[in-house]
């Protein structure tokens, strides 16, 4: 099933009257942020009806520390960087001044303050889709937010019907994970159009992974 290219129109904003601007939100932890985000996040902001994708740094979990993950501020940049040239496309920080662990309904709650020109949308992988049930404030996710879902191999979906604001995408996935760039630059090897060119050279000069 693919999203359709004309959906319903926005709702408008209550100060202005204008129809609300439609923006993807792409969540991640982007350590390093690589060619398949940003595939993905441009196939969504240029053929879907979103004006935007927003690509949002998660921070570390308190609960969860990993010893490759970089600083939060190093990973922001390293996204600066990767969308620089892309008016579609924008690094999001807001995660990382929020308390912590981040959720979600948090962070959209915090994003329609301070942004309420904007309608959000959550983009996600369909192994996220499957666990929605159980996310903080589920209920509210899935009733008050469009979901916007692309395949993942090996991942079945969910029934759609519980789902009712849910919609596949068939979005091209390109088989490129930020484990095996990490591992790349560890062993020496290359990297080069696994990331962008200014992400290479920010990783290489930092001594990032290394």
């Amino acid at each position: 099933m693919s999203l359709l290219p004309v959906l319903p129109a926005s709702p408008s904003s209550a100060a202005t009257g204008a129809p609300l601007t439609r923006v993807g939100l792409l969540f991640g932890s982007f350590n390093p942020v690589h060619t398949g985000h940003l595939v993905l996040a441009e196939y969504f902001a240029t053929r879907t009806d979103l004006t935007q994708v927003w690509l949002v740094v998660s921070p570390q979990s308190p609960f969860k520390l990993e010893a490759d993950l970089l600083p939060d501020t190093a990973r922001l940049a390293m996204l600066q960087l990767a969308v620089a040239d892309n008016p579609r496309l924008r690094a999001e920080a807001i995660e990382l001044s929020l308390a912590r662990p981040s959720y979600t309904i948090a962070t959209l709650e915090a994003l329609q303050a301070r942004h309420p020109e904007h309608e959000f949308v959550l983009l996600m992988g369909a192994d996220n889709l499957a666990s929605l049930p159980r996310w903080r404030a589920a209920d509210r996710l899935t009733q008050e937010f469009d979901l916007y879902a692309y395949p993942r191999p090996g991942v079945p979906l969910p029934a759609l019907a519980s789902l009712p604001r849910a919609r596949v995408v068939a979005a091209p996935l390109l088989d490129i994970s930020a484990t095996f760039i990490r591992q790349s630059v560890r062993a020496r090897q290359s990297i080069r159009y696994l990331v962008p060119s200014a992400v290479e050279q920010e990783i290489l000069a930092q001594g990032y992974y290394a």
